[in-house]
């Protein structure tokens, strides 16, 4: 057991005691109302999608075909896993199809739970009354992102809804009995780290059960990059040492009974621009952990 706060292994064993499980990331190739003209068209400013979806999710392949190329991605070595189909690329529960593809899921050997991503301005009641309906017989967790509870700082980088929106899109899933994370990103435009920290307390102050954080990665084809190239917008330089010290106090706000899920982004390194630490999750983590153990 982590001593300094719950992490994901911990908190998925509670949920699943009896045996391992990973989650298989699924594209359904849905838009996003950011994108499509519903809101915008240019998106949120820092997206470049490529960045955090595995490949196999780009071969064009149904839902089932995706996870059962994931399954033998890992069968190989852990041949007595379990899955969770993530639903991760834009927001999955955007446009028609949701329960089809929530149903093709469950149908692969293996799977035994959804994790689904989403805006929280795409969890309407009918969304969510199709999410509980399949939490009554496997676990669902709604990962809504979130990103900062300061509507200046929403607005400046084109997410399209406000700080109201997310705090009554978390409440309602809970309230529907679905398991709560909320991702957030560290040194967004104009953001402090007071600022930060004031969401990350606010944001645990809500029924949620993990906590999913990132630094601010500035990726190559996005509007942030040409952004920031032209002096439009400054972001936050972290330094490694910098943003383990924000980390640090993260961790202190975060109760013991929630999750933090991850502290750092992987994109592919050459779609990064910045901050190049150079540096894989497991390898923060142990610094961040060290620094915890002298703090």
């Amino acid at each position: 057991m982590n001593p300094f706060y719950k992490d994901y292994s911990e908190y998925i064993a509670e949920i699943f005691p009896d045996f391992k499980v990973q989650k298989l990331s699924v594209n359904t190739s849905r838009s996003c109302p950011n994108r499509d003209g519903t809101l915008s068209t240019g998106g949120c400013i820092y997206c470049n999608n490529r960045s955090f979806t595995p490949g196999y999710c780009f071969s064009g392949g149904s839902v089932a075909e995706q996870l059962r190329d994931g399954k033998r991605f890992f069968a190989r070595k852990y041949p007595e896993m379990r899955y969770i189909a993530y639903f991760q690329s834009f927001s999955s529960t955007y446009g028609e199809g949701l329960k089809q593809d929530l149903a093709d899921a469950v149908s692969v050997d293996g799977i035994c739970g959804i994790v689904v991503g989403a805006r929280p301005d795409c969890l309407g009641p009918e969304v969510i009354e199709i999410l509980k309906e399949y939490g009554r017989s496997l676990p669902v967790f709604v990962e809504i992102g979130v990103e900062s509870l300061h509507d200046n700082i929403l607005r400046l980088i084109n997410r399209g809804h406000d700080a109201a929106t997310a705090i009554r899109a978390i409440r309602n899933c809970a309230d529907a009995g679905l398991h709560v994370g909320v991702h957030l990103i560290a040194g967004l435009p104009g953001e402090t780290d007071e600022m930060i920290l004031d969401t990350v307390r606010r944001t645990c102050d809500l029924p949620i059960g993990s906590l999913k954080m990132h630094q601010l990665q500035v990726l190559k084809d996005t509007p942030l990059a040409a952004m920031t190239e032209s002096g439009e917008v400054a972001v936050t330089g972290y330094s490694l040492e910098d943003y383990l010290t924000l980390c640090v106090r993260i961790v202190e706000a975060v109760p013991r009974h929630i999750c933090i899920e991850r502290f750092l982004a992987q994109a592919p390194p050459a779609m990064v621009i910045s901050p190049k630490w150079g540096i894989k999750n497991y390898e923060f983590t142990n610094l961040l952990l060290n620094r915890l153990s002298k703090s």
